[in-house]
């Protein structure tokens, strides 16, 4: 999911989803939860909030890193959270297809939706969220492409949305004041 999609996610308000599907892609704080088994068991799938999300492709946003890590150390980081959930760093690699480092601190991984469970569980993991394509077909989900095991060299153009979407909400903020 993009990043302008979460935004917009998160502008929403609460009530507008049953609080099932909170829980499902929610953490609760930050560690783990230990009502996720008994959740599972009454969660119904709800209707896509955005086209192209086909509960295979995940969007997990990490909290904020302590200090100033080095961009490699923030990636490694995903790799390492993804692998407590898949068992392996070799199998977390081959599963994340972009990062975040920059601006957000989040990844995206293709996994079965059943161990999406397991992902929000996991120390320092915010949110777990269907991905979607920004647009239907596209393969663009945002943020830093991850090919072969290693995120591509940074580029703002894999940011162009989320920093439209700040230029256009401080533009609308400065008139606002005016």
């Amino acid at each position: 999911m993009s990043s302008v999609v979460v935004q917009k996610l998160a502008r929403l308000p609460l009530s507008t989803y049953p609080s099932r599907t909170l829980s499902r892609f929610f953490s609760i704080g930050s560690g783990s939860n230990n009502s996720v088994v008994a959740e599972r068991a009454e969660l119904t799938r709800v209707p896509t909030l955005v086209e192209g999300c086909d509960y295979e492709h995940w969007f997990v946003v990490m909290e904020a890193p302590k200090g100033y890590p080095l961009r490699d150390e923030i990636v490694d980081t995903y790799i390492k959270t993804l692998a407590m959930a898949l068992g392996s760093e070799e199998a977390a690699k081959k599963s994340i297809y972009s990062v975040s480092t920059k601006y957000y601190y989040a990844f995206g991984c293709k996994v079965p939706e059943d161990l999406t469970f397991k992902l929000k569980s996991l120390p320092n993991v915010k949110w777990v969220l269907p991905d979607s394509y920004l647009v239907h077909g596209d393969n663009s989900y945002g943020g830093e492409p991850f090919l072969d095991g290693k995120a591509v060299q940074y580029d703002d153009k894999y940011h162009s949305d989320w920093i439209r979407v700040q230029n256009d909400d401080e533009s609308k903020e400065n008139s606002s004041k005016k």
